[in-house]
């Protein structure tokens, strides 16, 4: 293993940030695999798996088992890391620009379109070594304007190529689930079954390009705009929701750093045992299906039903109580499916998202993520 440290800030900036990654196995020797954790810096859970990981990744590799170049980057956001108001961590948005830190990431394949005109064969294999190659000359000619747009290239650079990305997050409080391409459907099945997500959400676009779309959606979206080339989904990009933002505990990391391992081992990048598959928890379902619930007016939140339950069309998940006057709303979810993420907060108002229900049919459109 051997660790880099990627300067952020200007040498003129009055604040100093700077990323570091862990590098594990040999460059160019077997697939690519970058994981990341904590994008959205108070976002806690991932920051614990990694360190298992890193562990495990360097008695892997003293005992000759790492069978790729392996990037862990256990803190990805030094400069969410760094803000908080009034004594709370505040890692979700950038507080100079208002933008969330997983947003807005470079979408390369409007330049690809370009770039691999008349460039492209039939051999898929050369089309993909061609393809990273010029995506990796798009990422290096951005001219960072701020601080967060430098860590968003740093971070790029370093997945851009790869042919796995894992990028840790968890949601205010959830059951365990999963964002992918809908290319990825099959590719992110066995995940699923190792980390027993309750979700699995896919999407062609998913709006507001979050890291993990700047990594995979490029590839279908050349496919599309070169249909007489071949050109596989050679990147499995995925977001892993690691449950509620409280779930912070040696156990669940453990269980969740090796269930990635067995991932990895499936995918000939470690030399272990991945052991079986457990039975899915879940079948994928759109992102288009999501129904996100609003509080009807102000007042205190009380669920009534738990989450990862599957719930019918009309059925109440949760009352909002005027505290002052004791009106009592019942929130319904009008499409059947898991109750999967909830909010953390007791106390809502009126047009706060207070839920989610994945459902099997799609019938949104546009932004399918909240900000």
């Amino acid at each position: 293993m051997h660790a880099e440290k990627h300067t952020i800030s200007t040498p003129h900036s009055g604040t100093s940030h700077a990323l570091t990654s862990y590098h594990f196995g040999t460059a160019g020797q077997g697939k690519k695999i970058y994981i990341q954790a904590a994008l959205h810096a108070d976002e806690v859970p991932g920051m614990l798996v990694s360190q298992f990981l890193r562990q495990r990744l360097q008695e892997l590799e003293a005992a000759g088992k790492v069978r790729a170049e392996i990037i862990l980057v256990p803190a990805a956001n030094p400069i969410g890391l760094s803000q908080a108001i009034h004594g709370a961590p505040f890692g979700r948005f950038d507080i100079t620009t208002g933008i969330n830190f997983n947003r807005a990431y470079k979408h390369v394949a409007d330049e690809l379109k370009l770039s691999l005109e008349g460039r492209l064969g039939q051999d898929a294999d050369a089309n993909v070594r061609l393809i990273r190659e010029q995506a990796r000359a798009a990422i290096a000619a951005i001219k960072p304007a701020t601080d967060a747009e430098t860590l968003k290239k740093h971070l790029l650079t370093l997945a851009i190529d790869a042919d796995i990305v894992l990028d840790l997050h968890c949601d205010n409080e959830a059951v365990l689930h999963i964002y992918a391409g809908t290319p990825l459907a099959d590719a992110i099945e066995p995940l699923s079954r190792l980390m027993g997500a309750h979700a699995v959400l896919l999407a062609l676009a998913a709006g507001g390009d979050p890291f993990d779309e700047a990594c995979s959606r490029l590839w279908w979206d050349l496919q599309a705009h070169f249909p007489g080339h071949p050109i596989p989904p050679a990147c499995l990009s995925t977001t892993v929701e690691l449950r509620g933002e409280m779930e912070v505990n040696y156990d669940y990391a453990r269980k969740d750093a090796d269930a990635l391992l067995r991932f990895l081992a499936l995918n000939g990048a470690l030399d272990m045992e991945a052991g079986e598959l457990p039975p899915a928890l879940c079948a994928a379902t759109p992102l288009e299906g999501v129904e996100p619930l609003v509080a009807p007016h102000n007042g205190v939140l009380v669920y009534t039903r738990d989450l990862g339950e599957r719930v019918a069309a009309g059925d109440a998940l949760a009352d909002v109580i005027d505290p002052v006057t004791g009106e009592t709303t019942s929130v319904r979810c009008t499409v059947p499916g898991v109750f999967f993420a909830r909010s953390a907060h007791r106390h809502v108002l009126r047009g706060m998202n207070i839920g989610k229900v994945a459902g099997a049919a799609a019938f949104r459109s546009g932004e399918l993520l909240s900000q």
